[in-house]
């Protein structure tokens, strides 16, 4: 065989082996999975989902319509479990050396429970009030220490108040008047803001029986309902106390403390 002849063999055969690798890649490569892509549906990451708006709850019957009662860490929720027939009486203002001692009486008659939201200088005047509340079962409120509007004080006050107020794990703001940025501070402070559901006016000394109605009228389970141990004369309350306390019972309604 000739050189020439030789090459051109040997030149043949070279091609046909790599025209054979290049087609065994190919049939390969259409053999493999198709890559998926790690887009959900929306385009959205499965590791990032797409964010759910989440409605925030309401107090009814609070002054500032549309504030919160934060889910988590509600106070009422551990006592109203098993959708129980339950109220929760609270008392602002307080503690005071003649009126919370006698609420504290009204409440034992009954075998009820209450959460007291005391001010500050009140428990400062009124030393060993706080420790009686929570002897007999109640649980203790923050309400600011000197009553004022949050919404309309400065900074540095608004924060002294709520940060330096009585120990609690829930506080109420003094008026009801609150806003994003006063419960931005109750959060901060390691607290729940805390409204009402019933306001049966008390704090204006409508008469005994004008109390006792308007708490008759608008109690619902679950509901928190708004009275006073401090402010003023409060006897109107006390025998309003009595007097709805004894009805409810007859009613099934049973009477705890918020978790505070």
């Amino acid at each position: 065989m000739s050189r020439k002849l030789a090459a051109v063999i040997g030149t043949a055969v070279a091609t046909a082996l790599v025209a054979g690798a290049l087609i065994a890649s190919a049939l390969g490569n259409a053999n493999q999975p198709k890559p998926t892509s790690a887009a959900g549906p929306s385009g959205t990451p499965p590791s990032v989902p797409a964010e759910t708006p989440t409605p925030t709850p309401t107090t009814p019957g609070a002054p500032d319509t549309g504030k919160p009662r934060p889910p988590a860490g509600d106070p009422t929720l551990a006592a109203s479990a098993g959708n129980k027939k339950v109220l929760f009486f609270s008392f602002d203002d307080g503690p005071d050396p003649v009126w919370t001692p006698r609420i504290l009486q009204v409440l034992a008659k009954y075998g009820a429970h209450a959460t007291f939201f005391q001010l500050g200088a009140m428990q400062a005047a009124h030393p060993g009030l706080r420790e009686q509340i929570i002897a007999a079962g109640n649980t203790i409120g923050s309400h600011s220490i000197s009553h004022p509007q949050l919404t309309a004080v400065a900074p540095a006050k608004r924060h002294h108040e709520i940060f330096d107020g009585p120990r609690s794990k829930c506080f109420r703001p003094p008026f009801g008047a609150s806003n994003p940025t006063v419960r931005a501070e109750i959060k901060a402070a390691g607290m729940v803001e805390v409204l009402w559901d019933v306001d049966p006016r008390d704090w204006a000394r409508p008469g005994t029986q004008v109390i006792v109605d308007n708490i008759l009228t608008h109690a619902r389970k679950r509901n928190i309902i708004l009275l006073h141990d401090g402010g003023g004369d409060r006897s109107q309350t006390v025998a309003a106390l009595d007097k709805a306390l004894r009805i409810l019972r007859k009613q099934g309604y049973t009477f705890a403390a918020m978790a505070c």
